[in-house]
């Protein structure tokens, strides 16, 4: 395991021990690994196991995005989310766990991942049932209960703007102001504009000026406070 050269917050630091322990101790179908908030677009500062094909220096995941738009998951903004069911892009069936870690501030920072392999299992050995036992995420946090694995953060982005538009259900030729402003919504909500570069890439996506997007965004704000 190799850790980057940049400065690691202390919250986050004292974590990357158990990234080694937690793989090595359940062995090639586990992966352990933490995010760092810091940088979304190479958000993974230490790595353990190769269950989802990521590295060190790889980015964020869009369902850790959203959570940490939202300050938390659920309504209670909770750290922790455990036993929930993942699918990697190419097929494997996964159980994973997230813990969110927050600093003095109460803010979140980053966040520490487990992902083991139940692929096996699920096929032949009806003996760990128990162990195999997955609940799936809510829908208000991710609309197919499975989190997205990529290397590359332009890749989640992508499919969050795509997903927005998919939302509002017309083509971007036909949408009116509020329907982008819907989309924009969307986008935000999903922790989009977290991304370095996504202002300039959701303009192009609804055909208008990053100058407008600043001003939906604007906008939603004063509606919320109204609310």
């Amino acid at each position: 395991m190799k850790v980057p050269r940049k400065k690691i917050h202390p919250e986050l630091k004292r974590f990357i021990p158990l990234v080694k322990v937690l793989s090595q101790t359940f062995g090639r179908k586990c992966e352990a690994l933490i995010h760092d908030f810091s940088d979304p677009q190479h958000s993974i500062i230490a790595i353990e196991g190769n269950v989802t094909g990521r590295k060190i220096g790889d980015g964020i995941t869009d369902f850790a995005l959203s959570v940490w738009r939202r300050g938390g998951y659920g309504e209670k903004k909770e750290n922790i989310i455990t036993s929930y069911k993942n699918k990697t892009k190419d097929g494997k069936i996964l159980r994973s766990s997230t813990l969110f870690i927050r600093d003095s501030q109460n803010k979140i920072v980053g966040c520490f991942c487990i992902n083991y392999d139940l692929t096996e299992y699920l096929m032949f050995n009806k003996v760990i049932e128990e162990l195999c036992t997955t609940v799936d995420l809510d829908r208000d946090e991710s609309k197919e209960g499975i989190e997205h694995f990529s290397s590359n953060v332009d890749e989640i982005l992508k499919d969050i703007i795509r997903k927005a538009i998919d939302e509002v259900g017309k083509p971007v030729s036909m949408m009116q102001k509020d329907d982008k402003l819907i989309v924009v919504k969307i986008v935000d909500e999903k922790g989009g504009f977290l991304i370095k570069g996504a202002i300039n890439q959701l303009a192009a996506e609804i055909s208008v000026s990053r100058y407008t997007i600043y001003n939906y965004l604007d906008e939603l704000k004063i509606k919320n406070k109204q609310k």
